[in-house]
């Protein structure tokens, strides 16, 4: 049985989604027509109606076109951000763009961060209850917690959305999880994902760094 989630639970998440949409305004005034594809008028409106889509009550979320909206909505966020990610680095590559060093090093943070919290929503989402109360697989359950391993010191434990945003953290920066374990095939898929994401990001923060202090 799907827990339901509580309002704090939803607010956190929302939170960490105007985070993520004020990033994406940061990357597009450093220069959006080359760290952006397609119409940036676009993209806003479909992240800002994942936040609402976040903030529906439990009872509605259990609807299966809600389940649907909240994978698409995700999975058009991600694309944004990995195709800014791209951008960057063909700017980065070609060296004829006309953002200077300071400002595709911004863009990469930014990136980075954001990409942070759209797999935080992922995890969230695929472990249940997430987005939609609906589970992603056959399977209960997606990460093993050490809380989990603990019952006896944590009776009805149950992880929340700060807990995937750690995860999402440690998985960024380590490029491996820490204490949380993945079970199934589309966590690992999913985090796999992440750690090659932040490889190339904080390769390009990196170098573009070194870049500027040489200079």
């Amino acid at each position: 049985m799907i827990r339901l989630i509580a309002k704090r639970e939803i607010l956190h998440a929302q939170l960490a989604l105007f985070v993520a949409i004020a990033l994406q305004f940061v990357v597009w005034n450093l220069n959006g027509d080359e760290l952006v594809i397609g119409p940036q008028y676009v993209l806003i409106p479909i992240e800002l109606a994942l936040v609402l889509v976040i903030g529906i009550g439990p009872k509605t979320r259990k609807h299966p076109i809600y389940h649907l909206l909240a994978l698409v909505l995700l999975g058009i966020v991600s694309f944004a951000n990995l195709s800014s990610l791209i951008l960057v680095l063909h700017s980065l590559i070609i060296g004829h763009s006309a953002i200077t060093g300071p400002e595709l090093l911004g863009a990469a943070i930014a990136i980075f961060i954001t990409n942070i919290i759209v797999y935080a929503l992922w995890y969230w989402e695929i472990d249940s209850p997430g987005l939609s109360s609906k589970r992603w697989s056959t399977n209960d359950q997606d990460f093993q917690f050490p809380q989990q391993d603990m019952p006896e010191k944590f009776p009805r434990w149950h992880a929340q959305f700060i807990d995937y945003l750690y995860l999402s953290v440690v998985n960024a920066v380590n490029f491996a999880p820490a204490d949380s374990k993945p079970l199934t095939h589309g966590a690992k898929l999913l985090m796999a994902s992440q750690a090659l994401i932040s490889v190339f990001t904080l390769a390009l923060v990196i170098a573009r760094s070194v870049s500027i202090l040489g200079n």
